[in-house]
């Protein structure tokens, strides 16, 4: 049983970080810095843009729209590909055919 939860940790690591690496290409193509992106979702220290882009954290749900609105993409595209890294198993069942 520990070796399972061992692998299952290992994935949600490997999804964050992927997470973080399309967040990360988000923001830089939309040419902000960790700070200045910080800034426009109004978030006290640019270090939390950081751990989220190194899959050391995830983006509260209550916040997806302020992420979404930043990095210029429609909220709805946002969190069904948020929920691909952040909820594997929700996705497949409402996305995959």
């Amino acid at each position: 049983m520990a070796k399972a939860n061992e692998a299952v940790d290992l994935q949600r690591q490997a999804l964050r970080k992927s997470c973080g690496e399309w967040l990360r290409n988000l923001r830089e193509q939309s040419g902000l810095s960790q700070r200045e992106l910080a800034e426009q979702l109004d978030i006290g220290y640019y270090t939390f843009v950081s751990q989220i882009e190194s899959g050391r954290g995830r983006i509260p749900p209550e916040r997806y729209n302020n992420w979404a609105e930043a990095l210029n993409l429609e909220p709805k595209a946002f969190v069904r590909e948020i929920l691909k890294y952040y909820e594997p198993s929700t996705y497949r069942i409402l996305f995959d055919s």
